[in-house]
């Protein structure tokens, strides 16, 4: 006998799932799945009881007889549709952190700057169930909306901490971390503390909207003996329109949404200590 939760079929919908309804045209309807509730829109209205059940990826028809496609977002989906207090980091951008910071199962993540708690929901989807991810938000007032979002979108968040303080007075008091990750407006002030913090080897990343900032938050990091391998990269994304007769470019892109700095954790430079 165990106490162990059966995992659920995410290839079924069960009640409480979020559900897109697409129809031909490529509009999403948003829904939370209710025994015995209706979703009503311009082209009829949808039984929650007709989704419940079915596989994802499943037609559904309205009562108007349109048939509209049940399939369970994504996280990109859900990341741009969560309510939010502030900006949430692009998913663009969340997935170049995945990779520039190298998040893997099982990392001990340390955040400042919650925000809507679209990065935090990312970084434990990422760490898994064997990790631990600590944020640092100053704001109290955003903790409660950011906590439900990422319960929606990473449910098993145990792991997870939230210290309400202000980083750059307190400091990070967590010692031997894999992973620090910044999404304030001056992260050069904490990046004494993140040396001290980080495990030999571990990474720091600051994602900055400015290059004025990523260049203070760049000498910042070269001046530092304890930090090497600095580099700053800006994502794009153009997405292309493929059809029978064409192929080109959409005609709307994501273009500057922020920077990621990197740097690693080393062994003291001699040669930064006899930079001005």
């Amino acid at each position: 006998m165990t106490n162990e939760q059966p995992i659920p079929n995410l290839g079924i919908f069960h009640a409480g799932d979020i559900v897109h309804l697409r129809d031909r045209k490529g509009r999403r309807y948003r829904l939370r799945l209710e025994p015995g509730k209706t979703y009503h829109m311009h082209v009829g209205f949808v039984a929650h009881d007709d989704v419940i059940g079915k596989p994802d990826g499943s037609y559904v028809a309205t009562s108007g007889g349109h048939r509209l496609l049940a399939i369970r977002p994504t996280l990109l989906e859900a990341v741009l549709e969560m309510p939010r207090e502030s900006q949430v980091i692009y998913p663009k951008d969340l997935a170049a952190i995945l990779m520039h910071g190298d998040i893997y199962p099982g990392a001990k993540v340390v955040e400042v700057g919650l925000g809507s708690g679209a990065t935090s929901a990312t970084i434990l989807r990422a760490i898994g169930p064997r990790g631990s991810l600590t944020t640092y938000e100053v704001r109290e007032e955003i903790v409660g909306k950011a906590k439900r979002n990422i319960a929606e979108l990473a449910p098993d968040h145990g792991n997870h901490t939230v210290v309400l303080c202000d980083a750059y007075e307190s400091g990070i008091r967590e010692r031997g971390v894999d992973r620090i990750l910044t999404d304030v407006p001056e992260p050069w002030r904490l990046v004494d503390s993140a040396a001290e913090a980080l495990r030999p080897g571990g990474i720091l990343l600051f994602y900055l909207p400015t290059v004025l900032q990523v260049h203070q938050a760049g000498m910042a990091l070269t001046l530092d003996r304890r930090f090497q391998l600095v580099e700053h990269v800006e994502v794009l994304e153009r997405p292309w329109h493929i059809a029978d007769r064409s192929a080109r470019p959409e005609h709307r892109m994501v273009a500057h949404t922020g920077f990621i700095t990197t740097a690693r954790r080393c062994e003291p430079s001699v040669a930064n200590a006899a930079r001005p």
